[in-house]
């Protein structure tokens, strides 16, 4: 069985997993990972929660991870487009995703999220937006050495073949719009290119 926190690689996304992590509520029974990749976050929630879900459109990065997980029976891997796929309404204790939202029409996105949150679960989502006021652009150009000495001295890398897509939003429009679906969130901009969203679904 594979450890929990094994770590093969290293990258800008890799690096907003403690945080995540930490962010996973006590007694967590089930977890979903949305966009899971090649399961590397969700084979780490398997040693905080009971069961974690992970969820990809990608046939070659779900076979990875099934691999990965070498039978552990606290994790299951679906290939299937997360909007359209079957899951169960309010079942999951936590919600993550990481960079993976910009793939998908953000809004429906992240409504289906919120509809699969169990009453009182956490959901926290990471992900890339484009620069575009002033103050954007000055903090990427300052920003800049650090993301480089950082990626070199990391040596960062992941998995070949993990599909790749630009930003369509703004920093500004993804953070206004979560604020009108996500009530109460808390947004940040990290340094290294992406933003969090961190939401707990009030309990009724």
């Amino acid at each position: 069985m594979p450890r929990p926190d094994a770590e093969p690689y290293w990258n800008t996304n890799v690096a907003r997993h403690a945080g995540i992590l930490r962010a996973v509520p006590e007694g967590c029974g089930d977890a979903l990972d949305v966009g899971c990749g090649d399961g590397l976050l969700a084979r780490k929630l398997a040693g905080r929660a009971r069961r974690v879900t992970g969820i990809d459109t990608s046939r070659d990065m779900i076979a990875r991870a099934r691999e990965a997980a070498s039978g552990d029976p606290r994790l299951t891997f679906v290939e299937a487009d997360f909007l359209t796929a079957e899951l169960p309404h309010e079942a999951y204790d936590f919600v993550c995703s990481v960079t993976a939202i910009h793939h998908m029409d953000f809004e429906p996105a992240l409504v289906r999220m919120r509809e699969v949150l169990r009453p009182g679960g956490t959901l926290v989502v990471v992900g890339l937006a484009r620069e575009e006021s002033v103050t954007e652009w000055a903090a990427l150009i300052a920003a800049a050495p650090i993301v480089r000495i950082t990626k070199v001295l990391r040596r960062a890398g992941g998995p070949q073949g993990m599909p790749v897509a630009g930003p369509r939003m703004s920093y500004g429009e993804v953070r206004a719009a979560a604020r009108r679906l996500l009530p109460g969130l808390r947004y940040r901009h990290h340094v290294l290119r992406r933003y969090s969203l961190t939401w707990q679904k009030p309990a009724p």
